[in-house]
């Protein structure tokens, strides 16, 4: 199996994880998500801090958490990073335990587009009109579903608003993902951990500690949040930024699928215009993209490899 194919395939098996995720989450819906968030940072980190002393790459995080902390302004950022990707699980959550599947797999598809605004706005960057005019449909599929429905879809842009702020942030950081996970837990695992500590403390607590159904799921949150970043890192060194991009639609295309017929949620007709809208706007970028990123020769011809 080739490099490039074996990238498709860690790539393509890291977005079937995540968007089989609301399935993982319906199995402790009874235990607050509150909690469930607190269990998750902290066996994310122990996960983590396991995985990279088994397979011997101490060294490689003492080094980037030296780079990271050497720099006050990329040390606060970690620390802003941390936060906005909790308030994305727990935002995550919530909806899915809430019987808001389709709306939070909304807000995956349109994230590409909320970082392409952060981009224009706070990195500068320039796009084509062909962009603007993705950007501009798949914006009518929002406000018309905010209209169909009578409410803005305040989930699915919270998620979309967050993961885009925090992908933004670990730009400026410029840390492995690997490594990344490891440190952003390690960050909150100690709140997190007090906080597991004060619920069962005061007798509040939804999660009884023996080994039972919910307690293993829980603890198997860190499992399910490690295993699918790990597999992505591993996977898009090996195949181009573009194929990355065409294949992170994956997620939310089960989750959409998911939510209709494992679940049962209402896909109105104000849904499939919308959705049309967004789907639109997304096959328009994802072709621009993918033309953009084509080697071309010297008069702008294809360049053929033998690749």
């Amino acid at each position: 199996m080739s490099g490039k194919q074996k990238g498709i395939l860690f790539v393509s098996g890291a977005y079937i994880i995540w968007g089989l995720l609301p399935v993982y989450w319906r199995q402790i819906e009874t235990v607050s998500p509150y909690e469930i968030i607190a269990h998750r940072i902290f066996w994310s980190f122990i996960f983590m801090v396991l995985y990279i002393l088994f397979t011997g790459r101490w060294q490689y995080l003492k080094t980037n958490l030296t780079f990271i902390f050497s720099d006050r302004k990329k040390a606060l950022s970690l620390v802003a990073a941390s936060i906005i990707i909790s308030i994305n699980w727990l935002t995550y959550i919530l909806a899915v335990n809430q019987g808001h599947i389709l709306e939070a797999g909304l807000g995956y598809y349109i994230n590409p587009f909320v970082s392409i605004l952060l981009a224009f706005f706070i990195l500068k960057e320039r796009f084509s009109k062909g962009e603007w005019l993705a950007i501009f449909i798949v914006s009518l599929g929002v406000i018309y579903m905010s209209l169909g429905v009578g409410h803005i879809p305040w989930l699915a842009l919270t998620l979309a608003v967050t993961f885009g702020v925090y992908g933004l942030i670990k730009k400026t950081i410029n840390i492995d993902a690997t490594y990344a996970l490891a440190v952003e837990t390690a960050v909150l695992a100690p709140i997190a951990l007090l906080y597991i500590l004060y619920l069962n403390a005061s007798g509040v607590n939804t999660l009884d500690l023996g080994l039972n159904r919910d307690t293993m799921f829980t603890m198997g949150t860190g499992v399910v949040t490690a295993i699918p970043l790990l597999l992505f890192a591993l996977g898009a060194v090996k195949i181009p930024l573009s194929l990355t991009g065409l294949l992170q639609y994956i997620g939310p295309t089960l989750m959409l699928f998911i939510g209709i017929f494992l679940y049962g949620e209402s896909f109105t007709a104000t849904h499939q215009i919308a959705y049309g809208f967004i789907w639109a706007g997304l096959i328009l970028y994802t072709l621009l993209r993918f033309k953009a990123s084509r080697p071309r020769g010297p008069k702008g011809k294809v360049k053929l490899t033998d690749d």
